[in-house]
């Protein structure tokens, strides 16, 4: 090989080394990951057994946006399902209970799992999800009072009583004969002060409230009357929903699809779960 030709070689060994190392620190670079999608959850963060807050992540618990403290409760329970079918990360929202349905319309959450039923009013706002918890309306009193030995609602006759502000709960008082209705009460725990300070004797509920109150109050008696003697309820008084704002059906269908692979005993049983792990149970 004579020196021209050696210098051509050596010049497109050169080249073609350069292009490889250029290839190859362009193979190198990591294309820009797109974030990971968000759902944006609101509740009060003080509905046990739905949810509560407390200062740990113990049990799977997940942390309140802005705060130092954890949601956790049933509706994260299941806003952790919805959240992990969709490849996105939960973010937990602490809103109090009437401030649910503007965060939802106003687009601050993507959606309210928060123990709310299904009812024609809040279907002008909001769209709801198929339910994700049946909710049968019960008595909370006190044991050995005379509200306790109730067998029916036509018993707790003359009953002071009281329930949670908006809630249809606070509307199925009326069904109390001469009933003396005071004023709702804003969270469920103050109206489990209320009648464990004898402000009042009786609170209608739902089934987990107040099967939840008697299991962290020993004082405290549940009563679930038979179906012909109970509270007179419609079936969108005791289906629990999920509230998400008008029109995104992409959200509501990809929750759906979650929600419609349960049964009725897949969410009692993550029910009695939460009643057990709330705070005051321990």
């Amino acid at each position: 090989m004579n020196f021209k030709k050696f210098i051509k070689v050596a010049v497109c060994c050169m080249m073609a080394a350069a292009v490889a190392v250029m290839a190859g620190c362009g193979g190198s670079e990591k294309k820009a990951e797109a974030p990971k999608k968000v759902l944006k959850v609101g509740m009060e963060c003080a509905y046990a057994p739905y949810n509560w807050s407390q200062t740990n992540a113990d049990g799977g618990a997940v942390k309140i946006a802005g705060s130092s403290e954890y949601a956790y409760g049933y509706d994260v329970i299941i806003a952790k399902k919805l959240a992990d079918s969709m490849g996105a990360e939960l973010e937990v929202h602490k809103i109090e209970w009437d401030g649910l349905p503007p965060a939802v319309v106003s687009g601050k959450i993507d959606a309210a799992i928060a123990g709310m039923s299904i009812t024609s009013k809040r279907k002008e706002t909001v769209d709801f999800t198929k339910p994700y918890y049946y909710a049968n309306v019960v008595a909370l009193v006190k044991k050995g009072t005379p509200q306790a030995e109730a067998k029916s609602v036509a018993d707790l006759k003359g009953s002071v009583a009281t329930s949670q502000l908006n809630t249809i709960w606070y509307d199925q008082i009326d069904q109390v004969p001469d009933v003396k209705k005071l004023p709702a009460i804003d969270t469920v725990p103050g109206m489990i002060v209320a009648l464990k300070s004898g402000k009042c004797n009786l609170i209608v509920t739902d089934i987990p409230t107040a099967k939840a109150a008697a299991f962290a109050n020993p004082e405290l008696a549940m009563i679930e009357f038979p179906e012909d003697k109970g509270f007179k309820t419609s079936r969108e008084d005791v289906e629990i929903g999920i509230a998400v704002k008008k029109g995104n059906k992409e959200l509501l269908d990809a929750m759906d699809k979650v929600l419609g692979g349960m049964t009725e005993a897949d969410f009692n049983k993550i029910m009695d779960e939460a009643i057990q792990k709330q705070p005051l149970a321990k």
